[in-house]
């Protein structure tokens, strides 16, 4: 899942939306892009979700 957004500053909200987006649709790993940044790696945030699979 990767969220894109072009913001000054990432807002805690953003990082909850990515939470929640992998979860519904059961992926484990995320990743937020601002693209209002220097240096792209500055811009990159990788979330990690923990999902109960039923098997």
């Amino acid at each position: 899942m990767v969220e894109i957004k072009s913001v000054e500053t990432v807002a805690p909200v953003h990082k909850k939306q990515l939470l929640t987006y992998p979860r519904l649709s059961e992926k484990r790993i995320g990743f937020l892009i601002n693209f209002n940044v220097v240096l792209i790696k500055e811009g990159i945030t990788r979330i990690a979700n923990r999902f109960e699979d039923g098997r």
